[in-house]
């Protein structure tokens, strides 16, 4: 692992005209089956300039929005009108309590028309992520057909009957762990972050059976209490823990960190990792190198075709799914009807293109207001953390695709009903009007058969339904808009639909302002901030150590250690990183507290002569 370890060393706005009248809706109520595609010029990018225009309003052709409508009549005819359902999934989209008028969807229909244009294109093969020059396929994961190249169509489907018989062989226990030739493997231990870990996470903790043939943990993380703590709680089943290690270039600092954490327990424990590893990364990153050379147990693709935040549905959420004992098959089946359903060109029968002409409505196309989820299920508690990546790491651009400064963006938040009524419901409703709800409500309450009343015609179920229903109004009454995603039960096959719906609405939604959704410059940025401070940090302890290697020992101050690295600029940071070592018992305080940053003396305690020539 030491190839591993030695990683760190080296225009006018887009918001819409609306009218100041809101009426009724007469647009029809049939549903077209039609997904074919017009035949249109490629899209041409609509300049963006809200950098300008954002505070200023006197350059846009916005009016104030109206209130809602509050006639019982025209708000039940609003939903007819509006109500979508897709038969095949069970699933049923409410977008009625968001105040949208006719003449805005008329105003939208050729921006969308642009954006079914785009995504045709994506799905083609087209490189729609210019930035990285690479194409976005995650839709073929579940319709290998779609695939723009033969090759591509049989990797798809050579890794998904390869996972499914892996899986099966360790279930069975064919396949079982060194330590225990009678056993079976009884632990997953997850080794990921980003997209790597909330689309495995969410789908574990809505789709795992209650006594799963593998139960699965995960180091998402690099806290060392937060992995100590996954750790102990395997126990002596460590022995029969399947660890699979996550990461696409094989070198994400969080993942590494967590997989050199976790090979060390495991040589604690007298165990040999190799036989119990299993990676899933680009062929010939680094991960996959150490992988093949170590002998790991198994090795999976991942594709520089799929970003993190929509890899679920490859082997990344796919393995961890499988080996649980969910149905991945049913998974990517419901995903693959909603990408169907997805694909229509007409607005009105697009759940995907409903959902991002609801978002542009209610943020003003600028990310003016919070997207609450709200999951009425326990099961579906992750949704909105999942979202959270979904949404924020696409939207949140700086750049449109012309370099025009925009800084678009959603912010995602949520928790689950009924928790959210006594948590933040009092603010939603009474508080500042910066927010739109989206909730999320399944039909059945148990499995049929195991419901009972808890008093006369009323189950537990129903007062969940009642909250539900409750909040729904309460905010609506005030003035809050909301969207409501109804599928009948939590399957595979509705989970599958969930995602496939939200990432379709997200690619959607970034072509009508005209960004980037599938690269993340201010994560990279972020990483590289982290790295700098890292080697800062080994500079800063070179110089302790070379004065404390002097006779007598040297303690030194904050600025006497800026100076001798040459970074009188960044004393601050030499501060923090002082007071985080000591808390650690690093580096010692001859002199003061790190309460007070000037009267600080610090010094390693040792002299390492060896670090003095390396």
């Amino acid at each position: 692992m030491a190839s591993l370890s030695s990683l760190y060393s080296s225009s006018p706005s887009l918001k819409p005209s609306k009218t100041l009248s809101v009426k009724a809706f007469t647009a029809p109520t049939t549903r077209g089956d039609s997904f074919s595609f017009p035949h249109t010029s490629k899209p041409t990018h609509l300049p963006l300039t809200l950098s300008a225009s954002r505070s200023d309003t006197s350059q846009t052709d916005v009016t104030a929005k109206k209130e809602l409508i509050k006639d019982p009549d025209a708000l039940w005819k609003r939903y007819l009108d509006w109500l979508y359902q897709q038969k095949d999934l069970g699933l049923y989209l409410d977008v009625s309590r968001v105040g949208f008028t006719d003449e805005f969807v008329v105003d939208m229909e050729h921006r969308f028309q642009a954006a079914f244009k785009a995504m045709e294109d994506l799905e083609k093969g087209s490189i729609a992520n210019p930035d990285e020059g690479r194409m976005v396929g995650h839709y073929w994961l579940r319709n290998s057909g779609l695939a723009p190249r033969p090759g591509l169509k049989t990797l798809i489907e050579n890794t998904l009957d390869s996972i499914c018989s892996f899986a099966d062989d360790i279930v069975s226990g064919k396949i079982k762990p060194p330590s225990s030739p009678s056993g079976r493997f009884t632990q997953i231990l997850s080794v990921g972050i980003g997209g790597s870990a909330l689309g495995p996470q969410f789908v574990a903790e809505a789709l795992a059976p209650d006594n799963p043939p593998l139960k699965i943990r995960f180091i998402d993380n690099t806290d060392p209490a937060g992995i100590d703590h996954q750790v102990a709680q395997l126990g002596p089943e460590l022995a029969s823990t399947l660890v699979i290690v996550i990461s696409k270039s094989g070198g994400t600092p969080e993942t590494r960190n967590g997989l050199l954490e976790v090979q060390k327990a495991f040589r604690d424990a007298g165990l040999n990792f190799a036989k119990q590893g299993v990676a899933i990364t680009q062929e010939n990153s680094l991960l996959d190198n150490t992988a093949r050379i170590e002998g790991w147990l198994a090795r999976f693709p991942m594709y520089d075709w799929v970003g993190g935040r929509t890899s679920v549905m490859s082997a990344v959420g796919l393995l961890p799914a499988a080996l649980q004992g969910i149905d991945i098959r049913e998974m990517l089946a419901g995903a693959a009807i909603m990408d169907e359903a997805t694909r229509t060109t007409s607005l009105k029968n697009n759940p995907a293109a409903l959902l991002a002409m609801c978002w542009y409505w209610a943020s003003d196309g600028v990310g003016s207001k919070d997207m609450v989820i709200l999951p009425y299920k326990d099961s579906l508690l992750l949704f909105s953390r999942y979202l959270q990546q979904l949404v924020m790491e696409s939207l949140g651009k700086e750049f449109d695709l012309d370099g025009n400064t925009v800084n678009q963006g959603l912010t995602v938040y949520g928790n689950k009903g009924s928790t959210d009524q006594h948590a933040y419901i009092q603010q939603l409703r009474e508080g500042v009007h910066n927010f739109f709800a989206t909730f999320i409500e399944v039909l059945r309450d148990r499995p049929p058969g195991h419901d009972w009343d808890l008093e006369p015609g009323v189950t537990c179920g129903d007062y969940l339904f009642g909250m539900l229903q409750g909040t729904r109004s309460a905010l609506y009454a005030n003035g809050r808009e909301s969207i409501s995603v109804t599928i009948e039960e939590v399957t595979p096959r509705s989970v599958g639909a969930l995602i496939a719906l939200y990432e379709r609405a997200v690619g959607l939604y970034a072509s009508l302002v005209n960004i980037n959704a599938y690269h993340q410059p201010g994560v990279e940025a972020g990483k590289k901030a982290a790295a700098e401070v890292l080697a800062l940090q080994k500079r800063v302890l070179s110089v302790l150590n070379e004065a404390s290697c002097t006779d007598p020992v040297e303690p030194l101050t904050l600025d006497e250690i800026a100076d001798r690295c040459h970074a009188p600029e960044e004393i601050e940071m030499i501060y923090k990183i002082i007071a985080h070592m000591s808390a650690n018992d690093r580096v010692l305080i001859a002199e003061g507290s790190c309460g007070s940053p000037r009267s600080v003396k610090v010094y390693l305690g040792e002299c390492n002569v060896d670090d003095m020539y390396t």
